[in-house]
């Protein structure tokens, strides 16, 4: 019978101390050297266990203790997608990070990931002997681990215990995505918090959200409380992911609103009853063309390190609707969204961020909120009634 790890506190103060302990679990021998010589390059991190198979992964998992895997999908023996709930049943707070090649059937296997309680996943590029290809794998990789880890350990020094007793054993968890703060009523900032503006008078006439890490989860639970105001208003989404992914998530988003979406198409005009998601490897902005609105996509540099990135989108959007518009910045790392929100509150817009309690990282939403931009910072399960109320007119 699987058991949760037990830990006494002398233990945890040490672990919280020292570097970040990561699992790699790949069957390529050649993955497995490169992500153990990017992480044992880093100051705050250090290889725990290089394997090749999930099933290694699971019978070791107690004697390495680790706090973040990176964890393959196709290996022989046992599977990412089968080992993640293994791993979970035998601790719960593992930060997984799904690592898979940019294939339809991989990036369904990394969503359905997610949904069993994987914190994020990376696209692995189709060949590290491109120099580009493998610098955004490093970057993003250790970006990621950095980020979840340090998430994990914020959580874990305000947990008490921290992890599950040793005994009497609890039955194992089922695995479910990162929760969101219970609805309640907003309390008034506590001193210290970021400031809040208030929210402009002039009248909202189109949605944009920019996400990253953890957006998937929060753009699919968020979109599902939008129906009134996708109905009237065109919506238009930049999530930080890559091709093929970007299309099953708005094949998710369909889903989750029962309302069109789609990627993006070049030229396309921009109408109510529909919601645009950036595709991966794009820029995603509006411009004019005559009396209509349309997309227009880009493929320049990536900007904040990301490409589609939410500035772009923010930016053009406002010589398009100017003051009218409302932007959201949920979960994800980085600051990206936080200088084309600025430019919307200058014109005369707003800007909601997600709070850090319910985001799985708050880099993109705490660095809106730090810059004293946001008329709201909610919890994800807020602000779908909040953009409601708002398009619907009131200001408050």
């Amino acid at each position: 019978m699987s058991v949760a790890f037990a830990g006494n506190s002398a233990t945890t103060a040490s672990r919280e101390a020292g570097p970040l302990r990561v699992m790699i679990v790949d069957d390529s021998v050649v993955i497995r050297g490169l992500i153990s010589r990017w992480v044992g390059a880093e100051h705050d991190m250090e290889v725990a266990a290089s394997l090749r198979t999930g099933l290694e992964a699971v019978n070791q998992l107690e004697r390495i203790n680790p706090d973040v895997a990176v964890l393959d999908i196709e290996m022989p023996e046992l599977d990412g997608i089968s080992a993640l709930p293994k791993l979970l049943a035998k601790k719960r707070d593992l930060v997984i990070i799904m690592a898979s090649t940019l294939t339809r059937r991989n990036a369904e296997i990394s969503f359905k990931a997610l949904s069993l309680g994987a914190a994020d996943y990376i696209p692995k590029p189709e060949s590290t002997r491109e120099a580009s290809a493998a610098d955004i794998f490093h970057h993003d990789l250790i970006q990621k681990i950095r980020h979840l880890g340090a998430r994990l350990r914020r959580k874990s020094a305000v947990a008490s215990p921290p992890l599950a007793p040793a005994s009497p054993a609890p039955a194992p968890r089922s695995p479910v995505a990162r929760p969101v703060a219970p609805a309640a009523t907003v309390q008034a900032a506590p001193s210290g918090s970021p400031a809040l503006r208030p929210f402009s008078n002039q009248a909202p006439k189109v949605l944009l959200i920019g996400s990253s890490t953890g957006g998937p989860q929060a753009l699919m639970a968020l979109v599902g409380e939008l129906g009134p105001v996708i109905d009237r208003f065109p919506v238009l989404i930049t999530q930080h992911m890559p091709p093929t992914f970007t299309t099953i998530l708005a094949e998710h988003l369909a889903r989750s609103s029962r309302r069109p979406a789609a990627e993006a198409v070049d030229g396309e005009s921009v109408r109510p009853g529909r919601i645009y998601l950036a595709p991966g490897g794009k820029h995603m902005r509006v411009a004019r063309n005559g009396a209509d609105t349309v997309i227009a996509l880009d493929d320049g540099p990536a900007v904040n390190f990301c490409k589609p990135a939410v500035d772009p989108l923010f930016i053009s959007a406002i010589d398009i609707w100017h003051g009218n518009i409302l932007s959201v910045i949920l979960t994800g790392m980085g600051s990206d969204g936080m200088r084309g929100g600025k430019d919307i509150v200058a014109a005369g817009g707003n800007v909601i961020a997600q709070d850090e309690a319910s985001s799985v990282v708050w880099g993109m939403p705490g660095a809106a909120a730090n810059a004293g931009i946001c008329a709201a910072i909610l919890p994800l399960n807020q602000i779908g009634a909040k953009v409601n109320r708002l398009f619907a007119g009131d200001r408050s």
